[in-house]
């Protein structure tokens, strides 16, 4: 075995004979993972019908950032939203009880994902695993969070300014926000925030890997930063507000992101030099 082998990467005899214990013909890997798919699927749909019942209160939850800051600026108590076709809040509702369905069901899908490849793992690196398998569900949430007090309440305030009062002259413009129209700016916003916060849990997954080290991660700061930049810019809706407020804690993110793998380069030196000297 090589000795340049990472000391957190290196198995020893109790992992060898516990990889041969696992090992399965390929038949039983493909029932696996059709079983696996069955529980992933039921646990969504089961998820999304118990959502589906809640939807119009969810719904109002996420109106609330715009409807207050209707409220303030407007001192209107009476905010309304419209739809065009005769089963827009209908379909509203499914798309909206299928995305809440997707956050109740995460565990277990998660699950269900990470028991499928466990045994195909070393004892220690299942234990890794576990870590960002927690993560990466928090993270998601706190983006979500994110955009419903940060980001929901500023883009409706940018929204709701270009109204404009009639008279002598002047038309009025009134906002007339369409119901699937907001649905889909909050679904796309939470989606973008959600996912643009996995990014300490991928680049610490590629540096557990050895794909990358923190050395790499400093000295492309500055690519980095385009990256997220163009990345901001393709996730968000058109306008500079919320590109910012995107841009600004992903590199945030991504500056813990180098901790992280440096700490992770700490303890596997650590490790291999605890070993060296046992040897």
């Amino acid at each position: 075995m090589s000795k340049d082998m990472r000391a957190d990467e290196r198995p020893d005899i109790t992992d060898d004979a516990e990889m041969e214990a696992s090992r399965a013909p390929l038949l039983d890997h493909l029932i696996e993972l059709r079983s696996r798919l069955i529980w992933s699927i039921l646990a969504l749909a089961l998820a999304s019908i118990g959502c589906f019942f809640i939807a119009r209160p969810l719904y109002n939850v996420l109106l609330g950032p715009l409807v207050a800051v209707a409220e303030l600026e407007r001192q209107d108590a009476t905010f309304e939203l419209i739809y065009t076709a005769p089963l827009e809040v209908f379909f509203v509702q499914l798309k909206l009880a299928l995305f809440a369905g997707i956050f109740v069901a995460f565990p277990i899908i998660g699950w269900q994902l990470y028991s499928f490849i466990a045994p195909g793992l070393y004892k220690r690196e299942r234990g890794a695993a576990l870590p960002f398998l927690i993560a990466a569900p928090v993270l998601f949430v706190i983006g979500a969070v994110f955009v419903y007090f940060v980001m929901l309440p500023l883009i409706s305030r940018f929204a709701l300014s270009f109204e404009q009062m009639g008279g002598d002259g002047i038309a009025a413009i009134t906002p007339q926000i369409k119901v699937s129209e907001y649905l889909s700016l909050v679904m796309a916003l939470m989606l973008a925030f959600g996912l643009s916060f996995q990014l300490p849990v991928v680049l610490s997954l590629m540096g557990r890997a050895g794909i990358i080290g923190a050395d790499t991660l400093r000295t492309g700061r500055k690519y980095a930063i385009v990256a997220i930049l163009v990345s901001s810019a393709f996730f968000t809706p058109p306008d500079m507000i919320s590109q910012i407020m995107l841009a600004v804690p992903v590199y945030g993110l991504y500056e813990i992101s180098i901790a992280c793998v440096a700490m992770m380069e700490k303890k596997a030196a650590e490790e291999e030099a605890e070993r060296e000297a046992e040897d």
